[in-house]
């Protein structure tokens, strides 16, 4: 018997594009609303076919895409999300027949329409997005800035608590040649085997526990990247008391990142690196303060980075990246990198320049004689702070102060004059972006994707990367890996990042690049559909709710926008307003951000006595 997909109040919200409260509206205010098929009263559940006939019927259903479809009636066949995509994975691979018959002419019909390749990333996004997956999956902007701070570009990767392989994933989009993982959970290694085989990819994942029975004794490899188990308890302390792995002292019980650490360094070549994902309690726990101490003094430990919260899961904490290096050699210092007042997106590629060695307002290198005191404490934030303030020179705020109240005087001539409310037209006809591309108004181009015949082929064009997007910076990517196909980038070209924490419209000016991956790339045909006047309206909270994943993940597909149906030239005179209005967006966080920085170190600067109040 099939079973049918179901959904929530708020899936429906998210279908419609609406609040949940015009959910709830619509289910007193019509009598023809599907009545609920399971679930409790206080969260029901509705019939999904049932829901979007109904919806259609309204005038309420934008244009559902049909991966979202299938994904959702593999989930109704499964017993979980990993069986689901593993099931579809599989026949998409031809390893086996899909159990769920019924949907096996739609799978096949995606799969001719996208390669099984791409069939298979499309659903896979979607796994990722579940609640429960966020919760156990390493972001690609951190996943990203792991593998690049290993240096994976070329390599040979170890993951050693790999679950599904997103950091297996990242390498190999870095030009890793080579990776292996291990996990003890069957059904995220299997996922993980699956993601190489479909793609292609070299690489061996095995199921099992990494610290009491390594699947790699011997393996030496150039890069080792793990988003560790925090707080594991239960690691094997009095089995593995002896073993060999332990040269900078056996952890106690209580530190097992201390393990997984020795064991990263144990698979490193020499002079290779090692990143791992840390909660920030292991740089500072007593219990560990021998073995850390031995970690110094033997440069181990080449950098510590306090990560934004949110940066991974548990989000409510500044997590830590700890850089690691297999070395005979002691270092005379360690760079410490406060990056917890940035978001994840805006700061990767500073924190990478930091770490390599780039003067940045966020790092310190401290000496390891100071570090080896009686807490031999690796957090951040408590270093440097003095001579953090001591940089901010009275010179250096005055030429804030000035920099400051320039952009403040700008903001008037930048906001558009905008109507009273009770001259407005009202609401406009609207069309959809799947429709634009269909007609030929539009082109949508890209994700880019790393593919295996490219590996070695190289550019010296600049990457737009999602960050420099979001930021509004210059394209600041290089092609490692490379891209597949090189998109370049014209003037008068939007692009989106599919991935973030609200949707982000870009028209790009004249700058030469390319699309980096994350990205969508949407060409205006000049006649019928102004770049401004498009970028403008995918940036509305109505598009925002409209084009995020149904699953709640932080993802867009723009194709589910809708903008104003309008000739050109009144498509021109509202893109000119909404190109000012960026304008003055953008100048109003400058001056927010650089209005923090002033207050910071005018703030350190008086309360270490490196500034007086003659300076302010």
């Amino acid at each position: 018997m099939e079973r049918r997909a179901r959904v929530t109040a708020a899936d429906i919200a998210r279908l419609a594009g609406v609040g949940r409260a015009a959910v709830t509206n619509w289910r007193k205010r019509h009598a023809t609303f599907p009545t609920p098929v399971g679930g409790t009263a206080a969260s029901p559940h509705f019939d999904l076919e049932q829901v979007e006939v109904w919806l259609a019927d309204q005038g309420k259903l934008p244009a559902v895409a049909d991966e979202d479809r299938i994904w959702r009636k593999l989930l109704a066949s499964a017993d979980d999300p990993s069986e689901a995509l593993a099931a579809a994975g599989e026949h998409l691979h031809g390893v086996r027949p899909l159990p769920y018959s019924e949907l096996e002419l739609e799978l096949a019909d995606l799969a001719r329409r996208r390669e099984p390749q791409g069939a298979f990333d499309e659903l896979w996004r979607r796994f990722v997005g579940l609640p429960g997956q966020r919760s156990i999956t390493t972001p690609d902007a951190l996943a990203d800035l792991m593998v690049t701070l290993a240096h994976v570009s070329g390599s040979t990767v170890l993951d050693p608590a790999c679950g599904n392989g997103s950091l297996l994933r990242a390498a190999i989009r870095a030009g890793a040649t080579t990776v292996y993982g291990q996990d003890n959970d069957a059904a995220a290694t299997r996922l993980a085997r699956l993601w190489l085989a479909i793609n292609n990819r070299p690489g061996t994942v095995a199921t099992d526990d990494s610290l009491r029975r390594d699947a790699f004794p011997g393996l030496n490899v150039d890069a080792v990247v793990a988003n560790l188990p925090f707080g594991l308890t239960n690691w094997g302390h009095e089995a593995l008391s002896h073993d060999a792995r332990w040269v900078y002292g056996l952890p106690p019980r209580t530190e097992p990142e201390l393990a997984w650490v020795q064991h990263a360094l144990a698979h490193l070549k020499p002079g290779r690196r090692a990143v791992l994902l840390m909660p920030p309690s292991a740089a500072s726990r007593r219990a560990g303060r021998r073995i850390r101490s031995e970690l110094l003094r033997r440069g181990a430990i080449r950098a510590v980075v306090a990560l934004p919260p949110g940066a991974a899961a548990p989000h409510a904490i500044s997590l830590h990246l700890w850089v690691l290096q297999r070395t005979t050699q002691a270092a005379q210092e360690v760079l410490f990198v406060d990056a917890t007042a940035a978001s994840i997106e805006s700061v990767t590629r500073r924190i990478a320049e930091s770490v390599e060695g780039a003067d940045d307002d966020m790092t310190y290198a401290a000496s390891v004689i100071d570090l080896l005191d009686e807490e031999v404490d690796l957090t951040p934030g408590r270093h440097g702070l003095a001579d953090a303030a001591g940089a901010a020179s009275a010179k250096t705020l005055h030429e804030s102060r000035k920099r400051l109240v320039g952009m403040v005087n700008s903001l008037h001539d930048l906001l558009p004059d905008l109507p009273d409310a009770d001259v407005a037209a009202g609401p406009l006809p609207v069309i959809g972006v799947a429709e634009l591309v269909r007609t030929g108004s539009l082109h949508l181009l890209g994700p880019v994707r790393v593919g295996p015949s490219d590996l070695g082929q190289e550019t010296d064009v600049p990457v737009l990367t999602s960050d420099d997007v979001v930021a509004g910076h210059s394209a600041s990517g290089r092609s490692e890996g490379p891209l597949h196909p090189q998109i370049p980038l014209l003037p008068g070209d939007v692009v989106v990042p599919t991935i973030g924490s609200g949707i982000v419209a870009r028209v790009i000016t004249a700058e030469p690049a390319v699309l980096g991956r994350n990205l969508l790339l949407l060409r205006c045909t000049p006649d019928e559909l102004d770049p401004w006047f498009l970028a403008g309206h995918l940036r509305t909270s109505t598009n925002e709710r409209q084009t995020a994943s149904s699953s709640g993940s932080q993802r867009y597909d723009v194709r589910k926008a809708q903008i104003p149906r309008i000739p050109i030239e009144q498509q021109r005179r509202h893109g000119a307003a909404f190109q000012k209005l960026q304008q003055f967006d953008v100048t109003v966080r400058a001056a927010a951000m650089l209005s923090g920085e002033l207050s910071r170190h005018a703030a350190d600067g008086l309360a270490y006595g490196f500034l007086t109040l003659g300076d302010i």
